[in-house]
């Protein structure tokens, strides 16, 4: 895999690993730069809210379990583009790793991990430490954020 190094593509913000802090992919979104996807369960999102602007595609459904729509919801996120800069967040990190290397290995090319998760990892803080933007879910104006079924 190759990810652009020009200073309008935001892997330049990521490690070696594709690792971006929650503030910068925050950031990135907010200007456009990059679509932002919480891959966390429907029960998580309500516990703590999700990102402002996330698009919302879980990665798994039950105990362990990969759900079967996880990739083609993620390339109708990005509107089929594969090599749209997209970066993934869950609750703590391990799931945005997993996610990253399917997604690659899958043929999408620009795709970042919020290591740090919304709740703090070995990579830093988290979005909810940082004080990032979080929404209410369910929403009444979130409605249609979710390119699954995930209804409440």
């Amino acid at each position: 895999m190759t990810m652009s190094r020009d200073d309008d593509d935001p892997a330049h913000e990521a490690d070696s690993l594709g690792r971006i802090r929650a503030d910068r992919a925050a950031a990135l979104a907010r200007a456009g730069r990059l679509v932002l996807v919480d891959i966390r369960e429907p029960a998580e999102w309500a516990q703590t809210g999700v990102p402002a602007g996330a698009v919302l595609a879980p990665l798994t459904e039950g105990p362990q379990r990969l759900r079967p729509d996880f990739v083609a919801d993620l390339e109708r996120a990005l509107g089929g583009q594969r090599d749209r800069p997209v970066a993934l967040v869950c609750r703590s990190g391990g799931r945005t790793a997993f996610a990253r290397r399917l997604l690659l290995a899958e043929g999408f090319s620009r795709v970042l991990d919020v290591a740090e998760g919304m709740a703090g990892g070995n990579f830093g803080p988290g979005w909810l430490a940082r004080g990032l933007p979080v929404e209410p879910w369910p929403s009444a104006d979130r409605e249609g954020s979710a390119v699954t079924g995930t209804s409440p």
